[in-house]
C-alpha cells in the first residue's frame, strides 16, 4: 500500500478516525460519517484501510540484529491481573543498562511499540515493552481486535501491572538502577500516571501525547518529565494548561515541546498521522532526556 501522509486527509476526517481509533464510534459508524469523502471512485472502506496500520513500515531495526538480545519475559503481577508479559531488548555486549519502560497505545503490545524498544536498545538501554493486554490473551496481531480487546481490561489492574513491570525492570540484575518510561497515546497518560505512583523509583518520564495526571497528584511527582505534544489533538491539549501550572507550582522539572500541525500519533510510522520530521526531533530529544537523566 502507497504510504500516504496527514496533509492528505481533511482534518475532520483524521478527528474522527481519532475517535472511532479511542473506541467513541465503532467501524459502521465511522464508515456513515466519511461517506462524504468518498468521491471519485473513492469508497469509504478504501478511505478506511487507507488510515489503518501499515506494519511492513513499523521495522527500523531488524528482529534479528545481531548487536542486540532480543525475548519476551513475563512479569508477576500480584496486585494486577497476575502476570504480564513483554519484549525485552537490551545490547548484546555489556552487563548493565540504564532501563526504559516503553508504553504502547490503547492497542496493545504490536510491532511499532517492539521495534522503539529495539530502537532504545541499540543507544544503549535496557528496554522492556509490556503488554497490557497479556490478561485477555495478549495483542491479537490485529488493531481492530486489540482496540476491542482493550477495552475489557480491568484499568486499575492494568495501571498495577505496568507498576509491577517498572519495578520489576529497575530491580533486574542487568539494569544499573536508573529507571526511565515512554508512553505513547494511552502510554503517554500512563508514563504520567507512573511519574505520580512510582515518585523517587522513576528517574525521567517521556509521554507522547498523552493524558496528564491529577492536578492534585503533582506533588507526588519527583521524576523530571519532557512532554511531547501535537498541535492538532484537542482532547489531550485540552488538559496541558492545568498540569504544566501545577508543575510549576510544586516546583517540578519539566520541559513542553508541541508540534504544530501535526496529529496525534505522529510518531507511530505505520499511519499516515506520521510525520517523519516531528517523529526525528521528538525522538532526538527524548534521547537526548534519557541520555542527561539515566546514563
Amino acid at each position: 500500500m502507497e504510504r500516504k501522509t496527514a496533509e492528505e486527509y481533511p482534518q475532520e476526517l483524521l478527528d474522527l478516525f481519532h475517535e472511532y481509533q479511542h473506541g467513541d464510534m465503532d467501524r459502521r459508524s465511522f464508515l456513515n460519517s466519511i461517506g462524504k469523502y468518498a468521491v471519485g471512485g473513492l469508497t469509504a472502506a478504501a478511505i478506511f484501510q487507507s488510515l489503518t496500520p501499515n506494519y511492513a513500515w513499523a521495522q527500523t531495526v531488524a528482529k534479528d540484529d545481531k548487536t542486540l538480545k532480543l525475548g519476551y519475559e513475563t512479569v508477576p503481577s500480584p496486585d494486577g491481573n497476575g502476570s504480564i508479559k513483554g519484549y525485552l531488548a537490551r545490547p548484546a555486549k555489556g552487563k548493565k543498562f540504564p532501563a526504559v519502560l516503553v508504553i504502547h497505545e490503547n492497542r496493545g503490545l504490536n510491532l511499532y511499540i517492539e521495534d522503539v524498544a529495539r530502537r532504545l536498545a541499540k543507544a544503549g538501554y535496557l528496554a522492556f515493552a509490556p503488554d497490557g493486554l497479556t490478561s485477555v490473551g495478549g495483542y491479537p496481531g490485529d488493531d481492530e481486535k486489540g482496540a476491542a480487546a482493550f477495552r475489557k481490561v480491568d484499568g486499575k489492574k492494568m495501571t498495577e501491572d505496568f507498576v509491577a513491570a517498572a519495578k520489576w525492570l529497575k530491580a533486574r540484575p542487568d539494569s544499573k538502577g536508573k529507571l526511565g518510561a515512554v508512553g505513547f497515546c494511552f502510554g503517554g497518560g500512563m508514563v504520567n500516571q507512573l511519574a505520580v505512583r512510582l515518585g523517587s523509583e522513576l528517574n525521567a518520564g517521556v509521554p507522547f501525547y498523552g493524558r496528564q495526571a491529577g492536578v492534585a497528584d503533582v506533588p507526588k511527582i519527583t521524576a523530571p518529565l519532557m512532554f511531547q505534544y501535537a498541535g492538532n489533538d484537542k482532547g489531550v491539549n485540552a488538559g496541558i494548561e492545568a498540569y504544566e501550572a501545577a508543575l510549576k507550582e510544586n516546583k517540578k522539572k519539566f520541559e513542553s515541546f508541541t508540534y504544530e500541525g501535526k496529529q496525534h500519533g505522529f510518531h507511530n510510522d505505520t499511519t499516515p498521522r506520521y510525520d517523519a520530521e516531528a517523529a526525528k526531533l521528538a525522538w532526538e530529544r527524548t534521547l537526548e532526556f534519557f541520555k542527561k537523566n539515566l546514563k
